[in-house]
């Protein structure tokens, strides 16, 4: 049986050509994320982030400050902590991204290159929604007992990874409490379905390349 995987990840936004600008722009992202338009009643924390994976601190510092140019809200300044260098930015749609590295010094000049796109969800219980995931074919990649999961990406453009929702807010500097939307659609060959903590995934194949 072939694992599943995240085919596609959709932002639920006001006004798509904006938010396309903004990301095409501030990340170099177009195919991606998709976007679509809605009008969604949303409040506080979505429950999730993505996050860009870079190379080194100045990668970090250029996609930050491209994101803030185009019109991002700080949330996190980039600096070093003890694992290694990042910032968080919320996008004009209010997804809020953080661009991070393990490194904690320059090893050559910024090329913008993004390694690893990662779509965190904030769950209330890692270890049961674990289960849910594995139950649809998913594949455990790095697991810390009950604050993280990471799944395995295989030839997904995006990552799924697990954090406590308190946890994911306190990481990305925003309060934990937030009602209605997540403002997001995850697609994925292990879909339809809406997990314990009510993101939903509807059924999307990976299009294969030539």
């Amino acid at each position: 049986m072939a694992m599943a995987s995240i085919a596609s990840v959709t932002l639920d936004v006001a006004d798509p050509s904006a938010a396309d600008r903004f990301y095409t722009t501030a990340f170099g992202l177009d195919t991606q994320i998709r976007l679509r338009a809605s009008e969604a009643p949303t409040t506080g924390f979505r429950g999730f982030t993505l996050a860009l994976t870079v190379s080194q601190p100045a990668t970090v510092n250029n996609l930050i400050d491209a994101a803030l140019d185009a019109g991002a809200t700080p949330l996190k300044p980039a600096a070093k902590s003890f694992w290694g260098y990042g910032g968080v930015v919320r996008a004009p749609d209010g997804t809020i991204w953080k661009v991070a590295t393990s490194a904690k010094k320059d090893t050559g000049p910024d090329t913008r290159r993004i390694d690893e796109i990662v779509l965190l969800l904030g769950v209330v219980d890692v270890v049961a929604s674990k289960r849910f995931y594995v139950e649809r074919g998913l594949a455990v990649a790095k697991s810390f007992s009950r604050m993280y999961v990471e799944f395995a990406a295989g030839s997904s453009p995006v990552k799924l990874a697990l954090y406590r929702r308190r946890a994911l807010a306190k990481d990305v500097g925003v309060a934990p409490e937030g009602t209605g939307s997540h403002r997001l659609m995850i697609g994925g060959d292990a879909g339809p379905f809406t997990d314990p903590d009510g993101f939903a995934w509807e059924a999307a194949s990976l299009t294969p390349t030539s």
